[in-house]
């Protein structure tokens, strides 16, 4: 079921690379962006790697860090399915699952969350994400 929405930001995404283009492709993407998690004011930055699958949906694997701006970390890591929706945007649905040392994120343990994470042409990010109870 799903729980409270837990956060949602908004960035920047600030890089792309091609790892492969035989037999498809393979890419990796960087974004960084800022938001609210668990009501706490944060910076994100994470990585992933996408990858067509013969129906045309991309499956996506990522890491990044959580920074509260109080210093606090989390690291996460998930996997998402995207589609592409026309003129370069993406759009992905999936889970995050966190690891901290922080009191503040310590709630982040112990949750699945599920994400929304949009790109547009431009390059913007949007993600919103809820507990999955």
């Amino acid at each position: 079921m799903l729980g409270e929405q837990i956060g949602e930001s908004r960035g920047k995404r600030t890089g792309r690379r091609a790892l492969a283009t035989e037999g498809g492709f393979k890419v990796e993407v960087s974004f960084e962006d800022s938001g609210k998690m668990l009501g706490l004011d944060v910076n994100d930055f994470g990585t992933y790697v996408a990858a067509p699958r013969p129906d045309g949906t991309l499956y996506g694997e990522g890491q990044g860090v959580l920074m509260t701006r109080d210093g606090d970390m989390a690291s996460w890591k998930g996997q998402g399915v995207g589609r592409f929706v026309g003129g370069g945007a993406v759009s992905y649905r999936g889970a995050l699952y966190y690891s901290t040392a922080s009191a503040k994120l310590a709630r982040l343990n112990t949750v699945a969350a599920v994400f929304e994470f949009e790109v547009d042409a431009s390059g913007n990010t949007q993600t919103k994400m809820w507990e999955w109870k």
